[in-house]
């Protein structure tokens, strides 16, 4: 387990259990926990300074979203990725972010949303800098908080936690892409086109633009799935 870390001191209103949880989540979603590597709970507690009481809750959340697999009398598998799951998962988060974009063009105001304005843009810079230093971990986690922070202006909570606990097989795809095509800049020239979209509330063009940005992964799964077969299965 030499790819996690001891979790850091309790956040406020942040319990263990959910940083356990996190924490593990984000080694499946940016692979450091690699698809069809067993898992033990007295490793994981050990590694990540805890007991295995919040290791055992977050493993049946886990199991839930199908991101883990109990294998009787063996232990517990990350789960491979699924091209099925991951195609189910993109049409419906493609589907549900469309709509929100669009209202998140249709409501923008400059001034109403200045704060979010410097928020976007900072976190783009961010992302820029990620992508120049060839960190896709960073890069993949800030391109998550810029989907956020637009759908966010929704205003609509089930909507983002729906496609919270949707996004993990999604991502690990995308993680794999952006390592074995290194086209972060790519992604984050859609983003601001994006962004720019939404500012001059232009609904057809952000929806438009966001389609392209989700469709790149049909044209890169095949290539995928040949240079990572044995992250795979179906």
């Amino acid at each position: 387990m030499s790819s996690l870390s001891p979790l850091p001191p309790q956040l406020p209103r942040k319990s263990l259990g959910s940083q356990v949880y996190d924490s593990i989540r984000e080694a499946i979603v940016s692979l450091k926990l690699e698809p069809g590597q067993m898992i033990y709970e007295n490793e994981l507690a050990e590694t990540l300074g805890v007991s295995r009481t919040p290791i055992r809750e977050a493993i049946r959340l886990l199991v839930g979203e199908e991101l883990l697999d109990v294998l009787p009398q063996k232990g517990t598998r990350i789960a491979y990725i699924s091209e099925r799951k991951v195609t189910e998962t993109r049409f419906i988060r493609e589907q549900l972010e469309q709509g929100a974009f669009r209202i998140a063009a249709r409501v923008w105001q400059a001034e109403v949303h200045r704060t979010q304005k410097e928020a976007i843009v900072q976190l783009l810079e961010e992302q820029r800098a990620a992508a120049a230093r060839e960190d896709i971990t960073e890069f993949l986690r800030l391109d998550e908080a810029f989907h956020r922070m637009l759908l966010e202006l929704t205003g609509n909570s089930t909507l983002l936690n729906v496609i919270y606990h949707m996004r993990a097989h999604l991502n690990r795809l995308r993680y794999l892409a952006l390592k074995q095509f290194h086209d972060m800049h790519r992604v984050l020239a859609e983003h601001e086109q994006l962004f720019a979209a939404i500012e001059s509330k232009d609904e057809t063009a952000t929806v438009r633009l966001l389609e392209q940005h989700f469709g790149q992964l049909n044209t890169e799964l095949p290539s995928l799935r040949e240079a990572f077969s044995h992250y795979f299965t179906d």
